[in-house]
């Protein structure tokens, strides 16, 4: 019995385990398998990963202070993170991953690295 990719149906030469008919095709299927259904993972990690690089830029020392419109001018999108701590005293803060940061008086925001 002969076997097919299981991408572009031609003939399997080769090892009897083979499932594609070469890499392009094994590239191919996987790609179509694994690609989200929805854009929704996708842009929502995308705007999660540029959150993260603009707090890992502005917040060098583990520890700053910058302006909330430094932060917008930057493209930093506050509806996007991915955990909130509150301190004991009732302190909020927004965390993307191990970058954080803490709204302060006037438009501010403390920026910290939570600690592995």
């Amino acid at each position: 019995m002969q076997k097919k990719c299981k991408e572009c149906g031609e003939k399997i030469v080769g090892r009897t385990d083979k499932k594609f008919c070469s890499d392009a095709c094994r590239n191919s299927y996987n790609n179509s398998i694994n690609k989200d259904s929805k854009n929704l993972i996708r842009n929502t990690n995308n705007r999660l990963r540029k959150n993260y690089r603009i707090l890992e830029e502005l917040n060098p020392e583990q520890k700053t202070k910058v302006s909330k419109a430094k932060l917008i001018e930057k493209g930093f999108d506050f509806n996007y993170f991915t955990s909130i701590y509150t301190t004991k005293a009732g302190t909020i803060y927004y965390f993307i991953y191990d970058q954080g940061y803490l709204p302060i008086e006037g438009d501010y925001f403390a920026l910290v690295k939570r600690e592995s």
